[in-house]
């Protein structure tokens, strides 16, 4: 096997194109949203790009992250502020094309890449005069607090990075539940939410200028609708806020990530795709819900996109898979069984793990016959590290097999968040356990 250092070096070019979607890729930003000085800074600033997409109209795009500018006769309208790390180049980048006063700054959601850049402009006495956000935005401040160690881990941000209390926030000084209409400068900007990557999720629409911003509501990929290790997401109205945004004849659409698409049409049948495509992975869901004799896992797993769905280039499933989307829906209408009697009340997985692994006729045959499935079914095989594993941390070839099948699992995934898991909570362990016995 390769030297896993390497290897693990090597798969973080593959992350990078992987994650090409989400704007220009710095391994510094992807784990250091919260930071306020240092690398993630520094790379932000190194790797910002401004694009005038119309008169007094700007669109920023950072690692991970997309702004977008209005200026108006009354000051700039800041449609999203990034990450923490973002902060100091978004302001250096407005200032850059102009010298209005900051008059509003809307968040889309709470999420880490798009709700924490404003602590630069208030260090530099630049605050908006208004802070915008939906009424849930509120809750997930506190839920970050209050669940920072969960939260630090799932978003893969360190425990000391992450906010700790109130001040650590800039918050909303208006919030609004269902529809908001601005008037700034003598123009219109209406503030739309509906539940869809988060409970909180707004978009925008600047009627006068044709502009839409959509937040993560569109990203140029299948919708982020299934994230394996984040709360609940909404599916069904996500493709209701899509939809509505498809009659309103934009002719620039600024996405939350990925690039401006220009021209009515194309507009109107990138947002329909994103339509068609949640539909139907929402109905066959539903079907196989109604089915009683299904279990969950048979349902999600027969899901299977169109041709034509599956080969569109703006729906490629480079974050989640639509079997990821089914899942998200499932977990939305059922409870937390998955339909197998045995895990209703199930033993600990480390006991099961052991049963197998001696019934296989030891955990190195176990761990075996994981590294020989991994070149045939690296999916089956992985299951079998995990047993190996979780019987034995200790044994030698029980991490060897963990690392070679999760490797494996890696390199052959497109979807970034599938890749994160592999990494971080499957090869990491193994490597750790592997160090601790070689020191031991």
């Amino acid at each position: 096997m390769k030297d896993v250092f390497v290897e693990l070096q090597e798969i973080g070019a593959h992350i990078a194109e992987v994650a090409s979607g989400w704007g220009p890729f710095s391994q510094a930003v992807a784990g250091g949203f919260f930071q306020r000085s240092g690398a993630a800074v520094e790379d932000s600033r190194a790797k910002t790009t401004i694009t005038q997409v119309a008169s007094r109209t700007w669109f920023v795009r950072m690692p991970f992250a997309n702004m977008c500018i209005f200026e108006t006769d009354d000051g700039i309208v800041l449609v999203d502020t990034g990450g923490a790390c973002h902060g100091p180049a978004l302001l250096e980048t407005i200032r850059s094309v102009s010298d209005k006063p900051f008059h509003t700054a809307i968040y889309t959601h709470a999420h880490v890449d798009h709700a924490y850049g404003l602590w630069a402009f208030e260090k530099a006495g630049e605050m908006p005069q208004n802070i915008i956000a939906h009424e849930n935005t509120i809750d997930w401040f506190n839920r970050y607090i209050r669940l920072r160690g969960l939260y630090s881990r799932h978003n893969q941000q360190e425990l000391k990075d992450w906010p700790k209390s109130e001040v650590d926030f800039i918050w909303p000084t208006q919030t609004y539940r269902d529809t908001l209409e601005l008037q700034i400068g003598g123009e219109t900007f209406v503030l739309r939410h509906h539940r869809g990557e988060t409970d909180d999720a707004t978009w925008l629409w600047a009627a006068g200028r044709k502009v839409l911003c959509t937040g993560d509501f569109y990203i140029q990929m299948l919708p982020n609708v299934g994230n394996p290790r984040r709360i609940q997401r909404h599916p069904e109205e996500w493709a209701e806020a899509v939809e509505e945004m498809a009659t309103l004849n934009a002719e620039i659409l600024l996405p939350g990530h990925g690039d401006v698409i220009y021209g009515r049409e194309e507009i109107r049948m990138a947002l329909l795709d994103v339509v068609e495509v949640l539909k139907y992975i929402v109905d066959h869901t539903i079907a196989g819900l109604n089915d009683q004799t299904l279990r969950k896992d048979q349902v999600f797993q027969s899901v299977e996109l169109p041709e034509y769905m599956a080969n569109n280039p703006k729906l490629q499933p480079h974050h989640v898979t639509a079997k990821d989307i089914s899942r998200m829906l499932i977990n939305q209408y059922t409870g937390w069984w998955d339909d197998r009697p045995s895990h209703v009340d199930p033993a600990p997985v480390e006991t099961e793990a052991k049963e197998i692994a001696q019934l296989a006729g030891g955990v190195e045959a176990l761990a075996a016959r994981a590294r020989e499935l991994a070149n045939t079914d690296v999916r089956l095989a992985c299951h079998l590290a995990e047993w190996a594993f979780y019987a034995e941390p200790s044994n030698s070839q029980a991490q060897d097999a963990m690392i070679e099948a999760f490797l494996k699992r890696a390199w052959a995934t497109e979807q970034t968040i599938h890749l994160g898991i592999y990494i971080r909570e499957a090869i990491i362990p193994a490597l750790e356990a592997k160090r601790a016995g070689a020191n031991g």
